[in-house]
């Protein structure tokens, strides 16, 4: 099994940056296809970004176009993500994803086949 571990959360600012990080066991990690998503209580968790096996190619929720990246590090089998000009409505549980297949639509959840914990997000106003 594929553990996946985040780390990196925590309380800052509106407009300031936090980088997240996720680190995966597993020898076949440069093969997964890997995501960001996020949930708030009470709502269904969001795809925030995704990464395959090359690193150019990626695709990005239209909420956190142009402020967040997402990158991957195949020789350490981590993926990060970097978040700016963060706001209030940032605010979340962000949660690290492999799929090992890339046959289902990256933006829904059941195309992954493991999660991390997840690592809390706070933005204040």
């Amino acid at each position: 099994q594929v553990q996946l571990v985040e780390s990196g959360g925590g309380l800052v600012q509106s407009g300031g940056s936090l980088r997240l990080s996720c680190a995966a066991s597993g020898r076949t990690f440069s093969s997964y296809r890997m995501g960001w998503f996020r949930q708030i209580p009470g709502k269904e968790r969001e795809f925030i970004a995704v990464i395959g096996w090359s690193a150019g190619s990626t695709n990005y929720a239209d909420s956190v176009k142009g402020r967040f990246t997402i990158s991957r590090d195949n020789a350490k089998n981590t993926v990060s993500l970097q978040m700016n000009s963060l706001k209030p409505e940032d605010t979340a549980v962000y949660y690290c994803a492999a799929a090992l297949s890339y046959s289902r639509p990256y933006t829904y959840t059941f195309a992954y086949d493991y999660w991390g914990q997840g690592t809390q997000v706070t933005v204040s106003s």
